[in-house]
Parts: C-alpha cells; structure tokens; sequence
C-alpha cells in the first residue's frame, strides 16, 4: 500500500437512540469518538421492511409497469 492515501480505520463507540450501544471500526472521527444515531435500526422500516407505499406522482409507476410489465414475474 502507499503511505499516507488510505484513511485512518479505528474503532469508535456507536449509540442508539434506545441507549445502548456497541463499538465497531470505522474511519468516522478519531479513535474513541462516538456516533449517536437518530434512528434506531432495529425499528426503523427501512431496515426491518416495514410498511412501504409507493406514491404515483403523474402516472410514473404505472407508465413504468405498462411498459414493462411483461419482464416481472407474479
């Protein structure tokens, strides 16, 4: 590897909103920092797929389905 290029990789504490947290590597901030995180994951519907909606703004998923609804398997 070259010297000085790549980023400094070290662990830091990560919080959740719950409180708990758990250390992990990570070239965010300086060894020993920690990230608090807004959204708790383990809730959060984007990581446990939740409810999802898909908002047809001007015929766009429609359009998009016509024209290729024919390749997607029901």
């Amino acid at each position: 590897m070259k010297p000085d290029i790549h980023p400094d990789y070290h662990f830091i504490t990560v919080t959740l909103p719950n409180g708990s947290s758990y250390q992990t590597r990570s070239t965010y901030g300086k060894e020993g920092d920690n990230l608090a995180l807004d959204i708790d994951p383990s809730t959060h519907p984007a990581w446990t797929g939740g409810n999802q909606q898909i908002m047809d703004r001007g015929g766009r998923v429609s359009r998009f389905n016509n024209k290729f609804g024919g390749f997607i398997k029901k």
